[in-house]
């Protein structure tokens, strides 16, 4: 954008309320400011990675959802927000310097805090929520499915041995980390006695905690789903998620038309510009723009 001179000093200066976002792995300053990366860059640096993954194995990434769209875009949206708040109070823009690598750390704030508590102290994979405890996993079912486990809480733990039908008199104590893995063993093998679809029926309508694992294709005919409408059809029939959260007075109305493709409104955009076809025709010519009118897979 400098290079177009169309950078914030610039732009601010022609409109000093302007917001101005940035969004880049590694933020506007620093050695690494102007270094290519990708998500599972931003997560290594951040320290949330070597938090991620299974006990005795390599770090593992979340998909690409930790630092792209939670520690960018979303984070980044907020400053966005923030910025404004305060314009309503100052009438002054700024320049919302958003750098994943932070966002990503910020969202892991709460490991941080845990850390100093006693709460997340362990070593990877052997603590309450990444996997050590054997009351909040996934375990494999008869079918080869999967059932999500998170009865942390007595009460909830209580409903959890009820529905898998152990006596606690025969088993370790809850919060006993150096019985962990026997108790996940047992978990395991009580799990793989029945089906998915049995398991489900059985914690049906209890607070143990224990949900289904559903897949894409399963999701929206989830009955709680289904009745939220919580996921949508566009016209060509492809599913996705509707926009959350959902506000009361002025909720998001999705647009049920299938998603562009790159390219596809080009020559209307350059027409509204007031660009003759003659200089798009030159233009998509020389390669400078892309238009394509049918959707391809990418």
């Amino acid at each position: 954008m400098e290079k177009l001179g169309l950078g914030p000093k610039e732009l601010l200066r022609e409109n000093p309320g302007l917001i101005y976002a940035r969004l880049t792995g590694y933020g506007q300053t620093g050695p690494l400011s102007l270094a290519a990366g990708h998500d599972i860059n931003y997560l290594a640096l951040s320290g949330v990675l070597s938090r991620l993954g299974r006990s005795t194995e390599k770090p593992y990434a979340p998909l690409n959802l930790v630092a792209d769209f939670a520690g960018g875009g979303l984070s980044c949206a907020l400053g966005i927000v923030l910025a404004l708040l305060e314009r309503t109070r100052s009438g002054k823009g700024q320049i919302v310097d958003a750098s994943m690598v932070e966002g990503a750390a910020y969202v892991g704030s709460f490991v941080w805090k845990s850390d100093r508590i006693g709460m997340w102290n362990n070593p990877r994979g052997q603590n309450m929520l990444d996997g050590g405890a054997p009351f909040y996993d996934t375990y494999r079912t008869e079918d080869g499915r999967f059932m999500a486990v998170g009865a942390i809480e007595p009460q909830f733990y209580t409903q959890l041995l009820k529905g898998l039908e152990l006596d606690s008199a025969d088993l370790p104590p809850q919060i006993s980390f150096d019985d962990w893995p026997k108790l996940r063993q047992i978990f395991t093998d009580r799990f793989a006695s029945k089906s998915q679809s049995e398991w489900t029926r059985i914690f049906k309508d209890t607070d143990a905690c224990v949900t289904p694992v559903l897949s894409f294709e399963e999701v929206a005919a989830h009955p709680h789903n289904q009745q939220r409408g919580s996921f949508i059809k566009d016209l060509s029939g492809e599913e996705s998620p509707r926009p959350a959260p959902v506000l009361n007075r002025t909720p998001a109305e999705p647009s049920l038309k299938p998603d562009p493709v790159i390219g596809e409104h080009t020559v209307r955009v350059l027409e509204e510009y007031g660009l003759t076809m003659e200089q798009i025709e030159r233009l998509l010519a020389e390669g400078v723009v892309e238009s394509r009118t049918t959707k391809g897979k990418l």
